[in-house]
């Protein structure tokens, strides 16, 4: 009980990540759930821009907030807690994508020095584009054909909206080089999608309910497995 009124008047008082994280490593680690809260839809849409599979993108959150969760004691709160949490998962999903040694990306062409991206034919008719389910839709899998330089900065800078230094940070990139990563993405996609789209842009990726909860679920059954095995030792 009263743990859960302590998430609760985090919840309520608005308390900041430091706050929550500073209480976290004081042993109030109930409060974890809302930091998990915050950024499921962040982590998801970053895991899913690199490995392109909801079941592992899946699997990478849980992977990012627990190692986050063993080494919170190294967070100095030097960069915001939001761009370090999405810079591990960022290198857990990169480094599954090395595992599973079976890159999809689009092939890449260039010609007269701009890059092309391969898209099959997806132009609407006036009823599919009357349907902000099917602007979605079609702008999700526009996105996740970019090849996965440009398409980590475009989903992180223009569907997250990170600046530009909050996205440098967590793909430990330039600041240099993720404005021209997300100029040639967004050269990349079609001009009437992004024409068209405007704010419905932020509707693809949705990550909410059960889903959600699975995650949080499954990190608190991890984080107490792990509690138990080091007590057993």
């Amino acid at each position: 009980m009263e743990a859960t009124g302590t998430l609760e008047k985090a919840r309520s008082e608005g308390w900041t990540d430091e706050e929550v994280i500073d209480r976290v490593k004081a042993g109030d680690t109930a409060l974890y759930e809302l930091v998990m809260r915050r950024y499921n839809q962040r982590l998801y849409r970053v895991a899913r821009a690199i490995l392109r599979d909801d079941a592992e993108a899946e699997d990478v959150m849980q992977d990012a907030y627990v190692r986050a969760f063993q080494h919170l004691g190294q967070f100095a709160a030097r960069a915001p807690f939001s761009a370090w949490l999405t810079r591990i998962a960022v290198h857990e999903a990169l480094a599954r994508l090395r595992r599973r040694n079976r890159s999809q990306q689009l092939e890449e062409s260039e010609q007269d020095g701009e890059f092309l991206m391969t898209m099959a034919d997806t132009s609407p008719d006036p009823e599919e584009m009357a349907s902000s389910a099917e602007i979605g839709r079609l702008l999700e899998g526009a996105v996740l054909d970019l090849p996965e330089q440009f398409r980590t900065v475009v989903m992180l800078r223009d569907v997250e909206e990170l600046s530009t230094s909050e996205t440098a940070a967590a793909l430990e990139l330039s600041e240099e080089n993720v404005k021209v990563r997300l100029h040639r993405g967004r050269a990349m996609l079609r001009s009437w999608l992004v024409a068209r789209v405007g704010t419905e842009a932020k509707n693809p990726f949705p990550f909410m309910g059960v889903r959600c909860d699975r995650v949080v679920h499954g990190v608190f059954l991890r984080l107490a497995a792990r509690s138990a095995n080091h007590l057993s030792v």
